[in-house]
């Protein structure tokens, strides 16, 4: 197993996490295949030292809905900040950047994020 290190220090959110979803997905490696999980680690080091604009953490908006009447769910990014930490925020922006299927899952599964 391969392990890759990345340093977020004064890096946007955004840049660290396509180069992570990258990686994950194996695209950088000559055995790519769509149709396998990479037998690779990633280590996200200085997530607390991310650049985040003040501005983006009061208007970035994560939602979710329950499928019930009434049950959309918003929470703005300073708040997950506050409430999680960075490292659940570049958890989401990786997976969200991942394919949608059931080898999703299993590539966020080798994503360690360290603050």
């Amino acid at each position: 197993m391969k392990t890759y290190t990345i340093d977020a220090q004064q890096k946007k959110l955004g840049r660290i996490a396509s180069e992570a979803a990258k990686i994950l997905m194996g695209k950088n490696s000559v055995d790519y295949a769509p149709n396998k999980v990479a037998d690779v680690k990633v280590i996200v080091i200085n997530a607390s030292k991310l650049d985040i604009d003040a501005k983006k953490k009061q208007e970035k908006e994560y939602t979710r809905y329950s499928g019930y009447p009434g049950g959309l769910f918003t929470r703005t990014l300073g708040n997950v900040i506050e409430k999680k930490g960075y490292s659940e925020v570049v958890r989401m922006a990786v997976e969200g950047m991942l394919p949608k299927n059931k080898l999703q899952a299993k590539m966020i599964k080798n994503l360690t994020v360290t603050e």
